[in-house]
């Protein structure tokens, strides 16, 4: 992959839609180990109480002692909840089944919105000196989604090629509005990312037209295939990229960090 110069300070995208089963925490986990391989350095936030992407990135249920849910609830520092992966410069924050009451007890705090923001910008963050900061959104639009987006500087879709799957879409971006308008003026589309793709089916193509009609550039042209190596590599705690260097799948989610390494060296220039 090409040589990019690193960005000042870290580049935070929370990778959302309130759609389950369309491959977010998939595009979490790989797109950060494709950023790694760049030679950049990486934070996965897991913000999904299912925590699917602390597991596909091995770390046990048992070594989840701290987590995302003390780091907004608990008010714990970074340094205590953040833990390392066995890919080098990719590091997680975990979650566990405990983040599905943050919702309720958080109600009542008057910055309930900003925790996750405030949490991603102690001073301990400088410290570690992390490149990109992936925050994995649970399914639905929740306090918790919108603390991702308070905290991000965009958000990426993920959006699985089956029929309805634009309409989704629609509320997500009335949500992303108004958290622009209410609480983080400058968050923007990262962009719209095709899963589960196959070339083969009328339906994929479909849906990718009526994608790019729509949405027009906002649509990256990297193609996640549904690729069999994508759907195992999680049962080994592994991304693809690791689990099986040359699939198709890992080929996709280097050309997508590709794409948006692309996109943001050009905005920088």
């Amino acid at each position: 992959m090409s040589d990019y110069s690193r960005p000042e300070g870290p580049r935070i995208i929370a990778v959302a839609n309130q759609k389950g089963g369309v491959g977010k925490t998939t595009t979490a986990i790989n797109l950060a180990a494709a950023l790694v391989e760049t030679g950049l350095r990486v934070l996965v936030v897991d913000l999904d109480p299912q925590g699917n992407a602390s597991t596909g990135l091995g770390i046990e249920p048992s070594d989840r002692d701290l987590t995302t849910y003390d780091l907004l609830v608990e008010d714990s520092s970074l340094s205590d909840v953040i833990q390392t992966t066995e890919i080098e410069d990719l590091c997680i924050i975990p979650a566990t089944v405990d983040l599905s009451s943050a919702d309720i007890e958080l109600f009542t705090n008057e910055k309930r919105s900003f925790l996750l923001h405030d949490a991603l910008r102690q001073t301990a963050m400088d410290e570690y000196d992390w490149d990109y900061v992936l925050i994995d959104c649970p399914p639905s639009l929740n306090l918790l989604t919108v603390n991702a987006m308070v905290a991000a500087h965009s958000v990426l879709v993920p959006l699985q090629s089956e029929f309805f799957a634009l309409e989704g879409v629609t509320q997500l971006m009335l949500t992303i509005r108004e958290v622009r308008q209410s609480a983080n003026p400058n968050l923007r589309i990262e962009g719209i990312v095709l899963t589960m793709f196959d070339r083969r089916n009328n339906l994929s193509q479909q849906v990718e037209q009526d994608a790019r009609e729509n949405l027009g550039d906002l649509v990256f042209q990297t193609k996640i295939p549904r690729n069999v190596r994508v759907s195992e590599a999680p049962s080994y705690a592994q991304p693809v990229l690791n689990y099986d260097t040359n699939s198709l799948g890992a080929q996709a989610y280097r050309a997508l960090a590709e794409e948006i390494l692309t996109k943001h060296h050009k905005i920088a220039a």
